[in-house]
């Protein structure tokens, strides 16, 4: 049927999603998108269950994708945000070393700073965190101004409007999972829940399903995405004041995520988290949710087991603090010493994507490819959300080349 036929079909509506689909149609106004999204609404995985933070570009490898597209990212989200009106405030944060022995983490993240650009950065003494954070216990840290909060699915689904108003031809089509993909010479016919598309050019921007969407459309990948868990609690109400804006521990390098933290929403909550355990359903949420497919294709992974031996002691210790309120709040405390029980409640969880090599290492940076006539966007981690526009205008340019547009 004709008005299935599309010059470029996106597969994924979360926020990379839905900046992609903004920066093609603003670069071709005439070019007719479909974006496939297989929940009844954008922004339902990854994007709607993240911290909610405008991230700074301080913990990035200089020079990798994730620096680059950081920074020009995260301004970028901040204009799109104050023209389109999106949630969002640009509070700073501090970042908090407790002991000694994190100076020579925290000196080398500072420096990943400087080194990207990263605008007002400063280290700080233990009074200075005080006037920033009075609840807060801290020998010294770094005060990060142009960090910020924001509601990830408002600018989602921003992007997904203004992108239709450039092209009403052009449709988000939602409850609609792409099954499979057929090539032809000139197009690729796509099958849904629903119906058949042909579309010229195909992008995908499937995040948590990136392996399995890359291997339905042919391209051959060794890595596998394994997700991971991350349960989050909120201060109660009578504790709020003890969080003034975003707190975060010094990360420790040897573990792939960034610690617990604190971070004041834009609707006024606080959150406190998330820890990390390996999830045995790629979109389980709940802590015992379970689902057989995806815990054997982790399970059978050798890459799976080898991360799982590499960080044993910090995954007994994660997994603990997700089945005990006492512990996670000990962590807590580490920060925030005059946390109580009774100051905290369980929240809401989120899933994050890892792409693991066979050797058992992630791939930390952001990786996309070409292959045929798709692009894939393989490896999205934090902060892709804070770098989405940049990650769009990178695959614009991609598809520039290679569609020949």
């Amino acid at each position: 049927m004709i008005e299935n036929k599309y010059d470029i079909a996106i597969i994924g509506g979360g926020i990379v999603g839905a900046a992609t689909f903004y920066k093609i149609q603003k670069a071709f106004p005439t070019l007719k998108v479909v974006l496939f999204e297989k929940e009844e609404r954008l922004a339902s995985h990854q994007t709607g269950n993240n911290s909610g933070v405008i991230h700074s570009g301080l913990y990035y490898k200089p020079g990798s994708l994730k620096a680059k597209n950081c920074v020009s990212g995260r301004h970028e989200l901040v204009k799109f945000s104050k023209d389109y009106n999106v949630k969002h405030d640009v509070c700073g944060k501090v970042v908090v070393a407790t002991d000694k022995s994190e100076f020579k983490f925290m000196d080398q993240i500072f420096d990943n700073g400087v080194a990207n650009n990263t605008e007002g950065i400063e280290k700080i003494d233990q009074k200075q965190i005080k006037e920033i954070e009075p609840s807060v216990n801290g020998i010294a840290g770094i005060w990060v101004p142009c960090t910020g909060i924001i509601d990830f699915v408002g600018a989602t689904n921003k992007m997904a409007e203004v992108s239709l108003g450039i092209n009403p031809n052009s449709k988000i089509a939602l409850a609609e999972e792409a099954t499979s993909f057929v090539h032809h010479e000139e197009f690729t016919t796509i099958k849904t829940n629903k119906a058949t598309y042909d579309a010229s050019y195909l992008i995908f921007c499937g995040g948590l399903q990136a392996d399995r969407l890359a291997k339905k459309d042919g391209v051959s990948i060794k890595e596998k995405v394994v997700g991971f868990r991350g349960d989050y609690y909120e201060l109660n109400p009578s504790a709020k004041h003890k969080v003034k804006n975003l707190i975060y521990p010094v990360p420790n390098p040897e573990f792939p995520f960034l610690g617990v933290h604190f971070t004041r929403m834009v609707d006024g909550e606080i959150e406190c988290g998330p820890n990390a355990v390996f999830t045995f359903k790629r979109e389980g949420y709940g802590k015992t949710d379970f689902n057989l497919t995806d815990t054997l294709d982790a399970l059978s992974y050798s890459g799976t087991w080898k991360m799982f031996y590499r960080n044993m002691s910090f995954g007994i210790d994660e997994y603990r603090r997700a089945f005990s309120k006492k512990l996670f709040l000990k962590t807590l405390q580490r920060l925030i010493p005059s946390l109580t029980m009774e100051d905290i409640r369980p929240g809401r969880a989120g899933v994050r994507a890892l792409l693991l090599g066979q050797d058992g290492d992630t791939r930390d940076d952001f990786r996309i490819e070409y292959s045929k006539n798709s692009i894939h966007i393989l490896n999205a981690p934090s902060p892709a959300a804070t770098a989405s526009l940049a990650i769009g205008n990178e695959v614009c340019e991609m598809a520039k080349k290679h569609f020949k547009l």
